[in-house]
């Protein structure tokens, strides 16, 4: 191997690694609106196991974190973006506890749904 691959190599996983500190920074996107009677958190979270996500709510932040397993590959990796943890802090507009909370994972994107108090749904 020539000393100009390797170099390339080193940079690339290097890139890579940080890349995916930045991906794990910011991720995942989120939407927050009112729905009806309730306040809508949906977040893109594919590639996590609903079991593996956790939320908790603490002086009106709602935590979402998540974990998953490093895929380890046998060949050479060239991009490793895919974030492996996620800890994001989203404000919430209103008062929650964590007994109000209902969440739903299918197909990556998990839902969750907030009462607010006072509305009431008309159906």
């Amino acid at each position: 191997m020539s000393i100009t691959s390797y170099i390339m190599r080193e940079l690339m996983k290097e890139f890579s690694s940080r890349t995916r500190e930045f991906y794990e920074f910011v991720l995942p996107p989120v939407d927050v609106y009112e729905d009806g009677s309730d306040l809508v958190i949906i977040a893109e979270m594919p590639g996590f196991k609903k079991e593996d996500i956790r939320l908790r709510v603490h002086n009106d932040v709602l935590s979402i974190r998540a974990a998953r397993e490093r895929i380890e590959s046998t060949g050479m990796v060239y991009w490793q973006q895919r974030p492996l943890n996620i800890d994001k802090k989203i404000p919430l507009p209103i008062k929650a506890t964590e007994d109000e909370i209902k969440a739903t994972y299918k197909e990556g994107i998990l839902e969750i749904r907030i009462p607010l108090k006072g509305a009431v749904r008309v159906e």
